[in-house]
């Protein structure tokens, strides 16, 4: 079987385990049932998710120019506390800037390994934390744009890490249970006194159980060093395809690549 086609980050449905659909152009490819068969990856072009030439992929599915100029690549996109559109400021293009920081956020922690705080927008949870492959997430603040939350989260991540280390999740089998609730009443007293109204408490802990089980090595590798590659598929967690003997392959940072997949 053949399937070929841009590279989009994997969709993804909370289930025991979760469920996982590779896009490739627009075609939804369903992952678990791969698990336990050959595939073949061959890297043969790009397509930009901005413009749609075929040019090298700079960062997050963009060639070098779109990154540098779509809205939805700017830099309020990895650090919300720069965002401006609340006070009708344009970074980029002010509209699609308000679609995506006028609209309630919400700062969590997770666990990825490690716990983490973060920020996502209301309409991307749980997506956001299966696509870090987070154990344990749990919502500290709720706010009502990107740039409180933004505010929050640059005052947490003084005590707490911000960024998942990909490593350290993919290593982790952890079987009981972290204390979110734990961390959050620690840091609460960190947190802006000019934010302190959009800290929440009595919110759900949400546990995620992937089609995973760690190996005993390690390995990621890029199609840009690896342009052909052939592997049983073992798992999947986060947007990680792990193959048999270690080798990963993060989906999300191959977005804008074209492929032809082949199963056996």
């Amino acid at each position: 079987m053949q399937f070929q086609g841009q590279i989009i980050k994997m969709s993804s449905f909370d289930a025991q385990p979760i469920q996982y659909y590779l896009n490739l152009s627009g075609d939804l490819i369903h992952m678990n049932e791969l698990i336990g068969k050959q595939i073949s990856i061959k890297h043969t072009g790009f397509m930009c998710v901005s413009c749609g030439m075929d040019k090298p992929i700079f960062r997050m599915g963009f060639c070098k120019s779109c990154f540098f100029e779509s809205p939805y690549a700017s830099d309020t996109i990895i650090k919300p506390e720069l965002s401006t559109a609340h006070l009708g400021i344009a970074e980029r293009d002010l509209e699609v800037e308000k679609g995506i920081q006028l609209q309630p956020h919400t700062v969590y922690l997770s666990y990825t390994g490690d716990v983490k705080v973060g920020v996502t927008r209301n309409s991307q949870i749980p997506t956001r934390w299966i696509d870090q492959g987070a154990t344990f997430a749990l919502p500290i603040a709720r706010t009502e744009n990107r740039y409180e939350a933004g505010m929050i989260e640059v005052a947490l991540k003084e005590h707490l890490a911000d960024k998942t280390n990909w490593r350290k999740m993919l290593q982790d089998e952890y079987e009981g249970e972290i204390d979110l609730a734990d961390f959050q009443q620690k840091v609460k007293e960190y947190f802006p006194e000019e934010f302190k109204q959009f800290y929440s408490e009595d919110e759900t802990l949400w546990k995620f159980d992937y089609p995973y089980t760690k190996p005993e090595k390690i390995i990621s590798f890029t199609l840009d060093k690896r342009p052909e590659f052939e592997g049983k598929l073992v798992g999947i967690k986060g947007q990680y395809l792990s193959f048999e003997g270690g080798s990963f392959m993060n989906v999300r940072s191959h977005e804008g690549y074209i492929i032809s997949l082949g199963i056996a």
